[in-house]
């Protein structure tokens, strides 16, 4: 490890750069000085003349101090062209099982995942997982067994081009006859989707029924095949929990 005790500007200046670029969040000049056992003063003023040559030679990333402390910008000219590359990195679409997982809990939220569950049929904590990383799917407070529910994002909003969830077409309207659509009022109606599990096993065969005649006439909930929204980010519906069934 190299002697810091009586580093230059520039090696400084250097050393800053690099915590700089693996730093997610502002860091103030003090941790940045301690990280580089350098005084807080000597740090900042290299801070200082970093930013500005950044500016003066009109980089492609600023440095800035913000919220106490530093941190590295894309420089605001280029943030179109930087959008549009990064939205261009990954445009595959959410798997059946997201999408399953993301309907039952836009239109029944706040749920648990023993809610999903009961729906689905099959364990969903993975999907529900991959859901929050991408975004769509937040944690929305706790159930009087203090189980964590879910409901949706304003990222989910965009993405499905609604201005809320009231905007969510009726449900009733993707079913296939009377019967599942008298099954989907009573399901939305006072009863909670919070019961336990082993008071909601008679109702999963129906529901599965259900589900599975909603795919085959249009998939998702108010999305036809022909106008599937892409999500902009990786899907990686392949995580597995081990506890209980795991979506394939």
């Amino acid at each position: 490890m190299r002697d810091v005790s009586h580093m230059d500007e520039g090696s400084l200046m250097g050393m800053l750069e690099s915590l700089l670029l693996v730093s997610s969040d502002a860091v103030s000049a003090r941790d940045l000085a301690r990280a580089c056992g350098v005084e807080e003063q000597q740090a900042r003023e290299a801070l200082e003349s970093l930013s500005s040559d950044y500016a003066d030679a009109n980089r492609g990333i600023q440095l800035r101090e913000v919220a106490g402390g530093w941190r590295l910008f894309t420089h605001p000219a280029y943030h179109d062209r930087v959008e549009a590359y990064v939205l261009s990195w990954d445009k595959r679409k959410l798997s059946q099982a997201a999408l399953e997982t993301l309907a039952v809990i836009a239109y029944h939220q706040p749920v648990s995942r023993e809610g999903v569950r009961a729906v689905r049929g099959v364990n969903s904590d993975g999907v529900i997982a991959s859901l929050r990383e991408k975004g769509l799917v937040r944690e929305a407070g706790k159930d009087a067994r203090q189980a964590a529910l879910f409901g949706t994002t304003n990222k989910f909003l965009e993405t499905f081009g609604l201005r809320s969830v009231q905007d969510l077409p009726p449900l009733e309207d993707f079913a296939p006859d009377e019967e599942s659509r008298k099954f989907i009022r009573e399901r939305l109606s006072s009863r909670s989707m919070e019961v336990p599990l082993d008071e909601a096993v008679e109702d999963l065969d129906e529901e599965q029924e259900l589900l599975a005649d909603a795919d085959e006439s249009e998939g998702f909930v108010g999305a036809s095949a022909e106008s599937e929204t892409d999500v902009s980010v990786a899907d990686d519906e392949t995580d597995v929990n081990p506890v209980g069934g795991a979506d394939e």
